[in-house]
């Protein structure tokens, strides 16, 4: 009885090992080349490299940047940024030209921010595949027609929707990074790491619920960050933590494979949201708790 009982948890075991295994997650960079305050001393170019050598360090997948060729034109650094994410083999995507709310746009014009993109990503892309795209804000339409119109004509000029389910509003960290590092001090920026790394551990297992809500099992994610100085200094923990838990990174085509991208939420939402958010109103389901110290970070270092 005693033997069997502890084949039987060797078993259980085992196959929990194998569940944390079977998480892969797609990491994904918002808002190339110009993100957030910059800290004093620090230029873009400095930011991306910092960014790029951890990518490297670690052994990600073929990256996918996601750019506003309109946004930062006035930083000199601005193209640099972007040459170096392609000199290290990194891809990028379409996050339109200016970074516009689709729902503060007509139907044209938010095709005409998509298309003022294209020459630029086709002269840093070639022949690679930047026919990916990323909505602002994660706004896809508050209203159906909105919606249903902005995704017939990007799927019409051969993009895929470069869907996230793995967010925890990582830019929030970045403006009183900036703050802090101005007045030096350093007990906040300690402060500011460990709540950045809470709060990205809370939401990740709030997304891995909501995709056991849906699909009962765990799909595979992509993570949403953005090309950020905080975010270039937590990039090695952050990731670290997440393989910590189990996660196998993995690329963002291979992410979008998983048949649950398949599905669409087809709902006017205007506060946007993920994929799995989504979902989960499409289905009238109840999302947990959660919350973000939206308060504190914007006190910190004022």
């Amino acid at each position: 009885m005693n033997k069997l009982s502890g084949c039987a948890l060797l078993v259980l075991l085992a196959f929990s090992a194998g569940r944390a295994r079977s998480q892969e997650m797609a990491v994904t960079f918002d808002d190339l080349p110009s993100h957030g305050a910059l800290p004093a001393g620090m230029t873009r170019l400095e930011i991306a490299h910092s960014i790029l050598e951890t990518l490297h360090r670690e052994q990600l997948p073929p990256t996918y940047g996601f750019i506003n060729g309109g946004r930062g034109r006035e930083a000199k650094d601005s193209p640099a940024v972007l040459a170096a994410w392609r000199a290290a083999g990194q891809p990028l995507g379409n996050h339109t030209w200016m970074h516009q709310d689709i729902d503060l746009e007509s139907t044209a014009q938010f095709e005409a921010d998509v298309s003022g993109n294209e020459p630029l990503l086709g002269q840093l892309m070639g022949h690679e595949d930047w026919h990916w795209f990323r909505y602002p804000y994660l706004h896809e339409g508050a209203t159906l027609e909105k919606r249903r119109a902005a995704r017939a004509w990007l799927s019409a000029h051969g993009y895929r929707i470069a869907e996230t389910n793995m967010d925890f509003e990582d830019y929030l960290w970045n403006e009183p990074y900036a703050r802090c590092v101005a007045k030096h001090d350093e007990a906040s920026i300690q402060k500011l790491h460990d709540s950045y790394l809470a709060v990205a551990g809370q939401y990740y297992t709030l997304f891995r619920e909501l995709s056991h809500m849906v699909y009962g099992r765990d799909v595979k994610y992509v993570l949403l960050m953005h090309i950020g100085a905080f975010d270039a200094r937590m990039l090695p923990e952050l990731l670290a933590f997440y393989r910590s838990r189990g996660v196998k990174f993995i690329s963002l085509p291979d992410a979008i494979a998983d048949p649950a991208y398949r599905d669409d939420p087809d709902v006017g939402e205007p506060s946007g949201g993920t994929h799995l958010e989504l979902m989960v109103e499409k289905k009238h389901l109840t999302i947990p708790d959660n919350t973000k110290p939206y308060k504190e970070l914007e006190a910190m270092c004022r």
